[in-house]
């Protein structure tokens, strides 16, 4: 499954989380909510969706289009601590049950450095967020926020 699908039944599966932003290693959502609960952290791409600038933070939008891709990380939380990690992420990210929230969780597959193909949640920007992105992108060319070089957003 690529970042361009939508998975309605995404329910709570104990999924490894791809994370692209301030949620990565070092990043200071990392170290609020997922220091301490990691087991596993692996440098990871996730195809298929394009990376835009946001206000202090980044948002990945399904694009389709050739080379479009995001650099993260996949990270697996530790079985106990899986629960507590998975709603503060949702809280974090706005993640709304009816999908009208900042962000949308959905399931999409990554791949790993060592290119394993791993299904993961990802938080996608979400409808309003993702309309106003594709109207006027804040596209981040290289698709890596962690020290991204960033296009002009278009002025038309």
């Amino acid at each position: 499954m690529s970042a361009t699908e939508e998975d309605p039944s995404a329910g709570t599966a104990a999924l490894p989380f791809f994370v692209y932003g301030t949620l990565r290693s070092g990043g200071r959502n990392h170290t609020a909510h997922l220091a301490g609960r990691c087991a596993e952290v692996l440098p990871a791409v996730l195809e298929g969706a394009a990376l835009h600038d946001g206000p202090g933070f980044p948002y990945a939008v399904p694009d389709p289009a050739p080379g479009r891709r995001i650099v993260g990380e996949l990270i697996t939380v530790r079985p106990d601590a899986y629960s507590g990690a998975l709603a503060a992420l949702d809280r974090l990210e706005d993640c709304r049950a009816d999908g009208t929230g900042l962000y949308v969780r959905r399931r999409a597959v990554v791949r790993t450095a060592a290119d394993e193909r791993r299904t993961a949640w990802v938080y996608l920007a979400g409808p309003a967020a993702a309309a106003r992105l594709r109207a006027r992108p804040a596209l981040i060319a290289s698709g890596d926020w962690c020290g991204a070089a960033r296009e002009a957003p278009r002025r038309d």
